[in-house]
């Protein structure tokens, strides 16, 4: 806490010499949605680099002088948290002062930018997520404040938790884990008990594109138990990114790659080969949009794919196509055919990449 602290005094005492000096006031952030400003490496994924190229938030400058009383203005409240050990979601903050945010989005950006400008995780900031993200599985942990939390696998699933750096005493028996797209997909594998019908596993979903603390969860539980860990994605451009996130991070928060990615993180499915492989009719498929080929051919160019020959080749069969698919396809085959056939075999005889 004195760290984040200090960190904030120094920021203020550059704003109060700029003043004294009679010089407008200024913020330099890290321009951290710029790819030039990431570098890729097996090991940890996209990382950004050293010596970034900045941006500056004026005070003097029309465009820029809102954005800096509000990066002021969170400053402050995190100053107050810090000092007297409380904790605000982002949307306590937003609703602090809606007038001047005028969006949610704002205020979750400026604090993603401050952590970076601070070089302090953002959790370390007293700033709590809105957790999205369910597990469920061989897994019991106890919480900060001693709560004992059990997600065996029954038919409802547990919150990932809010606190994931706080988690302790964490026990588990599973042989994988499974990290799951979709909400609805999940929440079938769970009443098909699909944690205990093959093998213990604990089961992860961050219901679309995963929030921070599941992005934590998943790397806490890959540091505490080093076992082999699955997607499960929808076969279409937007479900490839979201695994990329899991796996090497986003450029956004690269600044944290290396409390977030997972980089042993291995595809499982839903496989655009799968499609060809199964048989399944071209009538249940779904057409590109414009949306689609431009994302698809965004992720081409990313630099992990060139480290994932096998990934190269499923995309190419997807730009081929110009189809996608949704897991639920799946169903066209039988009712019980993900969790009953698809998967068994996937995990049995090795048909991940």
């Amino acid at each position: 806490s004195s760290e984040v602290l200090e960190a904030i005094e120094k920021v203020i005492e550059d704003v109060l010499k700029s003043l004294a000096q009679k010089k407008a006031p200024v913020l330099t952030v890290a321009k951290r949605s710029d790819w030039r400003n990431v570098k890729f490496t097996a090991s940890v994924g996209l990382q950004m680099v050293p010596r970034c190229t900045t941006k500056q938030i004026r005070s003097d400058c029309p465009r820029s002088a809102s954005k800096f009383a509000r990066m002021l203005k969170i400053l402050s409240m995190i100053y107050r948290m810090v000092q007297s050990n409380t904790y605000a979601t982002k949307r306590d903050i937003y609703y602090s002062d809606t007038l001047l945010f005028g969006s949610q989005l704002v205020v979750d950006n400026i604090i993603n930018d401050i952590s970076c400008m601070l070089k302090i995780p953002r959790r370390s900031l007293h700033i709590l997520s809105t957790v999205n993200g369910f597990v469920a599985g061989n897994l019991s942990y106890t919480e900060e404040d001693g709560t004992k939390v059990n997600c065996t696998c029954g038919a409802t699933a547990v919150t990932v938790p809010s606190n994931v750096q706080g988690i302790k005493n964490l026990i588990s028996h599973a042989k994988f884990m499974l990290i799951v797209e979709k909400d609805a997909t999940f929440q079938r594998l769970l009443d098909d008990d699909f944690c205990n019908r093959m093998s213990p596993c604990i089961m992860i979903t961050g219901k679309g594109i995963p929030d921070l603390n599941t992005r934590l969860f998943v790397r806490k539980l890959w540091d505490s138990f080093q076992i082999p860990i699955f997607t499960l994605m929808d076969a279409d451009p937007h479900g490839v990114e979201i695994m990329c996130i899991y796996k090497y991070g986003s450029v956004s928060m690269s600044f944290e790659a290396h409390h977030l990615t997972v980089p042993s993180i291995k595809w499982l499915g839903l496989l655009p080969s799968d499609l060809e492989r199964l048989n399944i009719h071209k009538d249940v498929l779904i057409p590109f949009t414009k949306q689609d080929q431009n994302k698809l051919a965004s992720l081409q160019k990313r630099p992990y794919i060139a480290y994932q020959p096998m990934w190269k080749k499923e995309l190419e069969i997807m730009a081929a196509s110009k189809l996608k698919a949704e897991i639920q396809v799946l169903t066209s085959l039988s009712s019980h055919y993900l969790s009953r056939v698809y998967l068994p075999n996937k995990l049995q005889f090795g048909g991940w990449i």
